[in-house]
């Protein structure tokens, strides 16, 4: 892969929605219970905000990218504080068994074969291991794909790749949707026409203009997530075995099966 992901990667400098900003917090304090005192990789960390945040209760943590700018933005702010990787998912540098979880958040859709992916992840995970995943829903009705997309998931076909890479499965749903307000139905249309007439911009940046129209005053992105003023709520648990139309956002926590 020769791709760079920068310009569609939330870093510090840009601005974003109180949802937007909300869901960011949610990935991150999630993780605490699966992260506390083991040793963590963020693989696609890209500008390594939520890293250390992990660090608060993790072990260790190692933060990973493919895009080395995106690297650059996290060390500026770590400094030596988190160690950082440049990696392909694809061909993790890591030793069998370094690691007890690893995070793929908002990436999965970039990889190539998810399946070699997660068979990388089987095998650099320790014995009781977790991956931690998330991705947009692309079952709702105003869903669009990023500009460097290769597949989206729901959980059937998610659960379908994990288990036979020796995974067991639960998911859950984050950022309910309502489609009954006349309001939110009028942003549902104006989204779904701007992407049918290929007018949404390729890049976050390009898309804060369209963000202030309809989310009005928009925050910029910290160089580091805290969670002052964003009280957690827990995404809830869905079916593994049918499309959802409910979250925003899914997550997938895989847990290694005993052999």
């Amino acid at each position: 892969m020769s791709t760079t992901f920068h310009d569609l990667t939330e870093t510090p400098g840009q601005n974003g929605s109180a949802e937007q900003l909300q869901r960011m917090f949610t990935r991150y304090h999630f993780a605490l219970n699966y992260c506390t005192g083991r040793d963590v990789l963020e693989i696609a960390c890209g500008a390594g905000q939520g890293l250390g945040y992990l660090a608060r209760k993790a072990r260790a943590v190692w933060g990973g990218d493919y895009t080395e700018s995106l690297l650059r933005v996290a060390q500026a702010h770590y400094g030596s504080r988190i160690p950082l990787l440049c990696l392909d998912a694809h061909h993790l540098p890591a030793r069998d068994g370094s690691f007890d979880v690893i995070l793929l958040y908002e990436a999965l859709y970039y990889l190539i074969n998810p399946r070699e992916v997660f068979r990388e992840f089987r095998r650099v995970l320790r014995p009781g291991g977790t991956v931690l995943i998330t991705l947009p829903n692309r079952s709702l009705p105003d869903f669009h794909p990023s500009p460097l997309s290769i597949g989206y998931y729901t959980p059937p076909e998610l659960k379908a790749l994990l288990e036979p890479q020796g995974f067991g499965v639960t998911f859950y749903g984050d950022t309910p949707v309502d489609y009954s307000s006349i309001r939110s139905r009028l942003l549902a249309f104006l989204k779904t026409s701007v992407v049918r007439l290929n007018m949404m911009p390729k890049t976050l940046k390009g898309r804060e203009r369209l963000k202030r129209i309809i989310y009005g005053d928009l925050t910029p992105i910290p160089a580091e997530i805290e969670g002052n003023g964003f009280p957690y709520v827990a995404p809830e648990p869905i079916a593994a075995d049918r499309a959802n139309g409910q979250y925003r956002v899914l997550y997938a926590v895989a847990e290694v099966l005993a052999r």
